[in-house]
């Protein structure tokens, strides 16, 4: 996991990330997106690919990058703990809906189906 912070770390490496959220990508076109130097964006794709967060693969004399979504998979189960909801919040949150739908059968006359305002 501490690849992938370091890796996401830099806006350069997530500028690049973002690019190939949609498709894959040859080296040459990343590099001609930004204002860096064709060797800086290499060492980019470097960190990015022995991160694991994109793949690489020859096609004749480019090469093609990609992003590999397993490379998220324990970062993201990381922070899906701290912004997901304990436990004790989701039996909560249950309870109340329970309580409601009682609350509502109560109400209702079992015989006829009517209110019941008594």
């Amino acid at each position: 996991m501490d690849l992938v912070a370091n890796a996401i770390a830099d806006p350069v490496r997530r500028d690049i990330l973002t690019l190939l959220r949609r498709q894959r990508l040859p080296a040459g076109e990343i590099a001609a997106r930004f204002d860096i130097s064709r060797p800086a964006v290499s060492r980019h794709l470097r960190v990015l690919r022995e991160s694991g967060l994109v793949r690489d693969e020859l096609v004749g004399r480019q090469r093609f990058y990609a992003l590999d979504p397993q490379g998220f998979a324990e970062l993201t189960a990381w922070l899906t703990q701290l912004v997901a909801p304990p436990a004790w919040q989701q039996r909560l949150d249950a309870l109340e809906t329970e309580v409601h739908r009682t609350r509502r059968e109560r109400r209702r006359d079992p015989a006829s189906g009517e209110e019941n305002t008594a």
